[in-house]
């Protein structure tokens, strides 16, 4: 896995790229993912029993912490699940079960290693379909009479080598050919027992149906091209072993496993006069320890155990602290990180310098209509003064006020770009006041536009 060639100085160095500031954040989930390679370099039985370290971020929306975490799944090849803590209840209300995220993580799982296991029998795959469009190239004849067969299959071996090669060179992907193609099967019946509240019942009641019930296939004219897709796809699932990849998914998951818990606060109420909602707020927390601490789960795809799952919450924490959480689940926490927010400064940074920048976006998105966008630099000064501006009169939301912002900058241009004759078009600092000006100082047009 690459996570372990990566020191935790690579690790920062690498979320850096994408998210500006916060170095506190990411200095901890390098730790924290370092630290799950060295554990698996102990020898057990004392590697089961180092427990993952859990982070918890704490910071204004629109800061990074979701951002820190997906980069961090993405250099780990980690299985990674975002998930809002609000959307549990507990048990005995109706909403998503907790242990519904496991069996979503063990789902992506599966999914990886079932594509990696594709790639490695691509080559397989491949030559069992050249196979197969030539045989829908070249039909047999039913109709044949055994010595005519006899007499033509010199010609006919011929002719299967010359289409071989035309299709090798790729002169016949536009050709028109017909084929069974498999049907997706319906079970209304399964939606309504999933939209009861029954949890994760729909999935598991999907596929015990979809193996009682025949496969459906139509007859269907396509093109050697979309035949191969298909055919291809088909030969890989055949070729690869699905209890295999089960088995590694579930080692994968319970080993690299991430899950991000946003609106950890929205679950958190005061220690006390909780009332109502409250107490199904602390009923969730509840049923999140055992999964946290390390509980086995059960899914399709076999038993899963917890306990070295990495957790990463977040929250605002506004209107709560994080000592307003069950003091069990905060023991399961122990790595708590601040994240700052962000000014103008950051703003301007944010639009220039990661990989993914929003300048950079949209100078790729009005290329494909051959216009050479440029920004001079008091045109991004600007925009992130204009933004720290606005968040500061109307609702924090942080760096997600520049993407409205751009917006607003370009949107005539976005909407003249197919018709403009010129092929360069720049945006300066002035140009940014003419299309905000009115909106930024408008305190209640900024809350609904802006």
């Amino acid at each position: 896995m690459m996570e372990k060639t990566l020191t935790p100085k690579e690790i920062v160095k690498q979320l850096d790229q994408y998210v500006i500031s916060q170095h506190e954040a990411k200095r901890a989930v390098a730790l924290a993912l370092r630290n799950r390679w060295r554990r698996r370099q102990v020898e057990p039985p004392l590697r089961d029993e180092i427990a993952p370290k859990n982070i918890i971020m704490i910071g204004p929306t629109g800061v990074g912490k979701t951002e820190i975490a997906r980069r961090l799944s993405s250099l780990a090849q980690s299985p990674f699940l975002k998930i809002e803590a609000s959307k549990f209840t507990e048990v005995g209300y109706v909403g998503r079960d907790v242990e519904s995220m496991i069996r979503d993580l063990t789902d992506l799982a599966v999914n990886m290693v079932k594509e990696e296991e594709k790639q490695k029998v691509q080559d397989k795959a491949a030559a069992v379909v050249e196979e197969k469009l030539l045989d829908l190239l070249l039909p047999s004849n039913p109709n044949y009479n055994k010595e005519v067969v006899e007499s033509e299959d010199n010609q006919s071996s011929s002719t299967r080598e010359k289409f071989r090669s035309m299709l090798r060179e790729g002169r016949m992907e536009d050709k028109v050919v017909e084929m069974d193609v498999e049907q997706p099967r319906n079970i209304p019946m399964v939606e309504v027992f999933s939209n009861s509240g029954m949890g994760d019942m729909g999935p598991d009641m999907k596929d015990m149906f979809g193996k009682m019930f025949p496969k459906k296939t139509q007859r269907r004219r396509l093109s050697i091209s979309e035949a191969r897709e298909i055919l291809q796809k088909e030969e890989a699932e055949k070729l690869i072993d699905m209890g295999q990849v089960s088995q590694l998914a579930i080692q994968r998951t319970e080993q690299l496993g991430i899950i991000f818990l946003d609106e950890i606060d929205k679950v958190a109420g005061g220690r006390e006069g909780r009332q109502g909602g409250e107490v199904s707020r602390e009923g969730v927390q509840r049923d999140l320890l055992p999964i946290v601490e390390g509980a086995t789960v059960s899914t399709k795809h076999g038993m899963v155990k917890t306990d070295h799952i990495l957790f990463i919450a977040s929250g605002a924490f506004h209107v709560c602290r994080p000592s307003d959480l069950v003091p069990e689940l905060q023991g399961r926490f122990p790595i708590r990180v601040e994240l700052n927010a962000l000014g103008e400064e950051e703003f301007f940074r944010i639009l220039t310098e990661p990989q993914n920048a929003l300048i950079k976006q949209y100078v790729a998105l009005l290329e494909t209509e051959s216009i050479d966008l440029h920004f001079e630099e008091g045109a991004i000064r600007e925009m992130a003064r204009i933004a720290a501006h606005v968040n500061g009169k109307t609702e924090n939301i942080g760096a997600r006020r520049l993407q409205t912002v751009m917006e607003r900058v370009l949107d005539p241009l976005l909407f003249d770009a197919p018709d403009m004759e010129e092929q360069e078009f720049i945006i300066n600092a002035d140009y940014v006041k003419r299309q905000l000006a009115d909106i930024s100082e408008d305190k209640d047009l900024s809350r609904y536009i802006l």
